[in-house]
């Protein structure tokens, strides 16, 4: 079976915004949400992320929240984007500390980076809305 059977056309797949600081691990991510059926777009950038998400609609938008001092620019960045357009699903991926930490997401993928995990989350998500 190709890769084609398997994977579902691109105009068919969820459309994710991937916001990460993490050099290493943004692209790990965006390999796992692309071989798991999801066009990704992704950045290192919050301003990037504010000009991307302007230029197309996203089916979700992650970010990656990196420990507690990555919490209040992440809250303003999901602050932002809801403002434009408070429909937009967003979720923020951090580890359960962090969770409980925040109220702006409309959810959150917690991960310690089990793959598996992070793409569960993921679909769970985009499944319920």
């Amino acid at each position: 079976m190709t890769e084609s059977q398997i994977q579902p056309p691109l105009s068919d797949r969820p459309i994710i915004l991937h916001v990460c600081k993490r050099e290493m691990l943004r692209p790990l991510r965006d390999q796992i949400l692309r071989i798991s059926g999801y066009t990704v777009d992704s950045t290192l950038s919050v301003s990037e992320a504010m000009s991307m998400f302007a230029a197309k609609p996203y089916d979700l938008i992650l970010i990656d929240v990196e420990g507690e001092h990555g919490i209040p620019e992440a809250e303003q960045l999901c602050s932002s984007v809801k403002t434009e357009r408070n429909e937009q699903l967003v979720a923020f991926v951090c580890n359960w500390r962090v969770a409980i930490l925040t109220d702006c997401p409309d959810d959150i993928v917690r991960t310690e980076f089990d793959p598996a995990a992070f793409v569960a989350g993921v679909k769970k998500i985009l499944d319920k809305n």
